[in-house]
């Protein structure tokens, strides 16, 4: 926090620092002799009516009565990742839409709406990519009744926690009563210590389509041919399969970066090793066709996932949000 000469704590943040990275501390329960102290950093997403709004890298907005402030100031974005490759937000994010591509997409100024069918929120979201060309709310408008003419709820993927994303745009939708619904992180590692990982791929059956064991797998299939064709769309998709559906991972593999996705054990198989096996011979694979570095998305309530890609160096890049249009 900001300090003085005199040892003093001191404010040294405006309303005029709104869209920047900030850090502040503020007293809990009021001023007493002996104060608690609390401290957030983040992005100053609002200041007003005496409250101030700031978004954390987890995409939580924290309101603080300006009344309770006893320091703050600007911070520099978050530092760069100390392991694993380098990536920007905006190449991520290029990245993960080549993985999970619509059947149907219109631009609304830098905006894209996707469509296909209800099948992941992933192809059925807004990707924000910058202006919408118009005023927000008139934006949202015509999100909402453009998936209202589909049958499907509108639905906005933002994302939080890293220079370059949009903690101002979660704020507004917040703020528009938009629900944060759904939190996932965005983790990048380094490929060839997956692929080099101790384990038997010798009965990790590796095809370009995946058939009807490795789809009841997956489990959140209604339509399986409609599922089918989001699946196989992407630069090189490749899918795993062991024990006839007992395991199952995807791969997309595009340039240096090899994407891991629905990588999903039977209840019964698990903690023997089944997920790192399909992990390992996706990552072999894509080390064949040139790729170098790895990235996946995990929600951020699974910690048995998180806990499996944290141990084969996998670390959070940013988190990204879906918000459903308020009911």
């Amino acid at each position: 926090m900001e300090i003085t000469a005199g040892g003093l704590l001191e404010i040294r943040i405006t309303p005029a620092d709104v869209g920047k990275r900030v850090s502040v501390r503020r007293v809990e329960g009021g001023r007493s002799d002996a104060p608690a102290f609390l401290d957030t950093v983040g992005v100053l997403t609002s200041w007003t009516g005496g409250v101030l709004t700031i978004t954390r890298k987890d995409g939580v907005s924290v309101h603080i009565p300006e009344s309770s402030l006893v320091a703050g100031k600007t911070v520099p974005p978050a530092p760069a990742r100390r392991r694993g490759p380098a990536a920007s937000f905006e190449e991520l994010t290029r990245v993960g839409a080549r993985a999970w591509q619509p059947l149907e997409s219109e631009p609304l100024g830098e905006w894209v709406l996707r469509a296909a069918g209800g099948f992941t929120r992933r192809a059925n979201s807004v990707l924000p990519s910058g202006d919408p060309g118009i005023p927000v709310e008139e934006a949202l408008a015509r999100v909402t009744a453009w998936y209202a003419e589909r049958g499907l709820p509108a639905y906005v993927q933002a994302a939080t926690g890293a220079l370059g994303t949009q903690e101002l745009l979660c704020a507004e939708l917040e703020g528009r009563g938009w629900d944060r619904e759904v939190s996932a992180e965005v983790r990048i590692g380094a490929l060839a210590p997956v692929g080099d990982i101790d384990t038997d791929v010798a009965q990790v059956r590796l095809t370009r389509e995946p058939d009807a064991d490795w789809l009841g797998r997956y489990g959140r299939v209604r339509d399986p041919e409609l599922a089918r064709r989001v699946l196989v769309a992407g630069p090189s998709v490749w899918f795993a399969s062991l024990g006839a559906g007992r395991a199952i991972g995807r791969c997309v593999v595009d340039g240096r970066w090899a994407g891991f996705a629905a990588v999903t054990v039977d209840p019964e198989y698990r903690r023997r090793g089944l997920a790192t096996a399909v992990m390992a011979a996706l990552a072999r694979r894509a080390l064949e066709e040139g790729a170098s570095a790895a990235w996946l998305q995990v929600e951020a309530d699974n910690p048995g996932a998180r806990a499996l890609y944290e141990g084969m160096g996998f670390a959070t890049h940013h988190t990204y949000h879906h918000f459903r249009a308020g009911r």
